[in-house]
Order: structure tokens, then C-alpha cells, then sequence
């Protein structure tokens, strides 16, 4: 008879000690780490069972969360594991059993120099106004980017931080600044709500966990518009994918106007990859869009299309493409060939840079 609670310790024991970005935890498999983009299988563990999981569940949760998973039939939430480890959670149901994935949030907010990140990135923690993005696909470390930007503020500026989460994840400690971290279901009803308070809560910069809906990212123009400095992550593959679905999440007539406001207060994107390394782990390739004058004035024009000409022409001001990331790392021999043309927006245009 297994025990839940010792159970789910050395799972989430395991989890922290291999260095695994999730746990998987599926009925009728083993339990399953993601190590360095790779799953895992926990065979020396038993398979899990509905009764196991339901177990499992009811100590993630707790009665209030357990009767809101009940209702909605899947959750997002934070959990602390002996203020050992923390992780964000996301349980729901599959074909009537609960199943579950833990994404392990290290206690330590790593630098934007430890994660190998481009140095231009430094710039965006200097400003004092506009909307800076952080995209790309689920896993690949957006979180964590966007977490060191917000601690460098903090380690050299004296400002009032808010945060709107969905769940909570870094946890910072203040340092210079103040920082009000503010968890969706928990502290506000929805991230729309939460960014329209901010406009009295007497701040500076905002950060908003994830954009999901237009009038969230009206609400985020507006606060960059009024002299913040906005903070935001998006599920988008680009920094040009990005302009056109904030603009295409708008209502038809709204859109002329979303595109004049975005152009005046868009500071820069950061989309980014982590790559399989050649030694083990990953590294992080990243297309970065400075928010300059010709940027702007295509947005405004509505000429998305040519953004990706833009920032592949802008070495000098700051910007990278995504595949010249991807090429930096295959001539540092980091990543192979093979992996850079899997992440390349153009394996051909990447191979030609190779070839230079």
C-alpha cells in the first residue's frame, strides 16, 4: 500500500534533484520528468492509478482548491514543497481519472549572464516607460527570462513592482524596489482586473504573467501608455507573429487604432528557444526586436510582414534574428546542426549563414 504523502515527497524530491523543468503524472503510466526537453519514465515507481492519483491531488490542493477542481474540472496553482522546492501546477481531468503536470520554479532567480541571454537585453531594465515582451513556445523558458529582467530592476532600482501571476512562481525578495506579487483566484479575479487596478497603486513597472485576451492587452498598452513600464509574456512564435496577433486580437474597428497606440509604446520582443546543448542541457536562442523608429513606423503602417527584414538588417542597434541566434551556438559548438534546423524559422536561410 503506498503511502500519498511520503509518495509524493520523494516524487517531488526527484523532480528538484535531477534538474527536471516537470513531472508528469498520468493514470496507467509511470511517473515522468522532463530532463532537458527529454521525458523520463520513473520505472523503478509504480504505475499510477486512479486511487493514487486522487490522493496525490487532494495534497496538492487542499479541500477549497480540490472543490473549485471539482467544479471547473482543471486548475493552475502553486504549491510549496517544505519551502524546499516550489512548484506551479496544473491539474485536470482525462477520460474521467485526474492527471496532473508540476513545473519546477527554482528558489534562485538566475541572471540575465548566467543564462547565456544577449546582453542587449540589459537595455529593456533601464527604461522607465513602454511594453516589452517576452515569447515563444511553453517550456521554453520565458518565465525564467522575464524573472531575471525583473530582479535586475530590482538589484539597481528604487521602484514599485507589480506583478500579476497565474499562478505565482519566482519569488523575489526585495532589494531597492518594492514588489507587490499578485496571484490570479487569489489576490484579483483575472489579469484584466488586476492591470486595471494598477493605475492607483502608485507604480512603475508592471508585469503581467501572460497576455490571453484583448482587453488584458488594451489594459497593458494602456498602463505603457500613462508611463510604465510594462513587462508581458505571449505564446507566439516571433516578434513580427507577435505585433500581428496582438492586433488581429482586437475587433476590426479597434485595429487602425491598437496599431498606432502599439507602435508608440512597443520597446522591444524577445522570442526565444532552448536548444538541446551538445553536452547535455539546454541553450536559450533568442531573436530580439528593438522597438526603433523603423520598427515602429511598420507597425503603424500596418507592413508586419517586413519586421522580419528589419530586425535581420538591425545588428547594429541591438537586434538579432532568430536564426543568426541559432547559428552564433552551431560555430560556438553548442548545438548541433541537426537541432539548430529543427528551432531555424528558415533552415535554409540558416545553413547559408553557416556557409558565410
Amino acid at each position: 500500500m503506498i503511502d500519498p504523502k511520503a509518495f509524493l515527497a520523494e516524487l517531488l524530491t526527484i523532480t528538484a534533484q535531477q534538474g527536471a523543468s516537470d513531472l508528469h503524472l498520468s493514470p496507467g503510466y509511470y511517473p515522468v520528468v522532463r530532463v532537458d526537453r527529454r521525458l523520463m519514465p520513473l520505472t523503478n515507481k509504480p504505475i499510477l492509478d486512479r486511487e493514487t492519483l486522487e490522493a496525490l491531488a487532494g495534497l496538492l490542493m487542499g479541500p477549497e482548491r480540490k472543490e473549485r477542481f471539482a467544479k471547473d474540472r482543471e486548475l493552475d496553482f502553486s504549491f510549496s514543497f517544505e519551502d524546499k522546492a516550489r512548484f506551479r501546477v496544473n491539474a485536470y481531468y482525462t477520460k474521467g481519472n485526474i492527471a496532473a503536470v508540476l513545473r519546477f520554479v527554482p528558489d534562485n532567480i538566475r541572471t540575465l549572464e548566467e543564462l547565456k541571454l544577449p546582453p542587449i537585453l540589459n537595455v529593456f531594465t533601464k527604461l522607465s516607460q513602454g511594453l516589452v515582451l517576452v515569447v515563444g513556445p511553453n517550456g521554453h523558458g520565458k518565465s525564467t527570462t522575464l524573472s531575471a529582467m525583473i530582479e535586475r530592476i530590482n538589484q539597481e532600482r528604487a521602484e514599485k513592482i507589480v506583478t500579476i501571476e497565474d499562478p505565482i512562481e519566482a519569488i523575489y525578495k526585495s532589494e531597492k524596489s518594492i514588489i507587490d506579487q499578485r496571484e490570479v483566484e487569489q489576490d484579483t479575479l483575472s489579469f484584466y482586473k488586476a492591470l486595471r487596478g494598477t493605475f492607483r497603486q502608485d507604480n512603475n513597472v508592471i508585469v503581467v504573467g501572460e497576455m490571453r485576451d484583448y482587453e488584458t492587452m488594451s489594459a497593458a498598452v494602456t498602463a505603457a501608455e500613462t508611463g510604465r513600464l510594462v513587462f508581458a509574456s505571449l505564446h507566439t512564435n516571433s516578434a513580427p507573429q507577435t505585433v500581428e496577433r496582438i492586433i488581429d486580437s482586437f475587433p476590426s474597428e479597434q485595429q487602425p487604432q491598437i496599431r498606432v497606440q502599439l507602435a508608440n509604446i512597443l520597446s522591444g520582443v524577445v522570442s526565444q528557444r532552448l536548444v538541446p546543448r551538445i553536452q547535455g542541457g539546454l541553450a536559450a536562442a533568442v531573436e530580439v526586436m528593438m522597438g526603433t523608429v523603423a520598427v515602429r513606423s511598420m507597425i503603424r503602417e500596418n507592413k508586419i510582414k517586413q519586421l522580419e527584414q528589419v530586425i535581420e538588417t538591425g545588428q547594429d542597434v541591438g537586434m538579432i534574428s532568430l536564426d543568426r541566434s541559432l547559428a552564433d551556438l552551431v560555430r560556438k559548438q553548442e548545438v548541433s546542426i541537426e537541432n539548430a534546423e529543427f528551432y531555424a524559422s528558415n533552415p535554409q536561410n540558416l545553413r547559408s549563414m553557416l556557409r558565410s
